[in-house]
């Protein structure tokens, strides 16, 4: 079993920068594929970005160049920087944990992009 737990939400402007954590808690992290996901109102999920078990990255194309998935095994955490926001990056954001077929989810943080 593992609990992810997340935090790093609020409210920026658009420019601005957030960084969004996302720990984990009792599982072997550093098996296990991470994802950062967002959605907001009337959308449906997306995949923002991931990074696999050996560190490997992918982003989704709206956000490329602008975020960046990072892990520390040591701290069992995996982060998503993001800068240069803009409005439609609003959204609620929840990291996953991927195994074979074992799927844990974090709670969500919100995030809001508004001058």
């Amino acid at each position: 079993q593992m609990q992810l737990v997340e935090s790093g939400g609020g409210l920026v402007q658009p420019g601005g920068s957030l960084r969004l954590s996302c720990a984990a808690f009792g599982s072997i992290f550093n098996l296990y594929d991470m994802g950062w996901y967002r959605q907001a109102p009337g959308k449906q999920r997306e995949l923002v970005a991931s990074i696999t078990s050996g560190g490997s990255a992918d982003y989704a194309d709206s956000v490329e160049g602008r975020f960046t998935i990072s892990r520390d095994n040591a701290k069992n955490t995996v982060y998503l920087q993001m800068n240069s926001l803009k409005p439609e990056d609003t959204a609620v954001y929840s990291c996953n944990a991927r195994l074979a077929n074992i799927l844990y989810w974090g709670q969500g943080t919100q995030v809001t992009v508004s001058s």
